[in-house]
């Protein structure tokens, strides 16, 4: 049996629930019907960088 394969504008959008419109991960993967372990892998790899405060040293 295999996974189902999401389009990238699927997984953009569902971060972006998250991060943007602060819904929790699990209703957001419930509603969506995937996983939040796919979820929060999309997060890791879809979120925008936090702005950089000041310098890094």
């Amino acid at each position: 049996m295999s996974n189902p394969r999401y389009p990238e504008e699927f997984k953009i959008q569902a971060v972006n629930q998250v991060t943007e419109k602060k819904l929790p991960v699990a209703d957001v993967a419930a509603r969506l019907g995937v996983s939040t372990h796919s979820l929060y892998a999309w997060i890791k790899r879809y979120s925008k960088p936090q702005a950089e405060q000041g310098s890094l040293r």
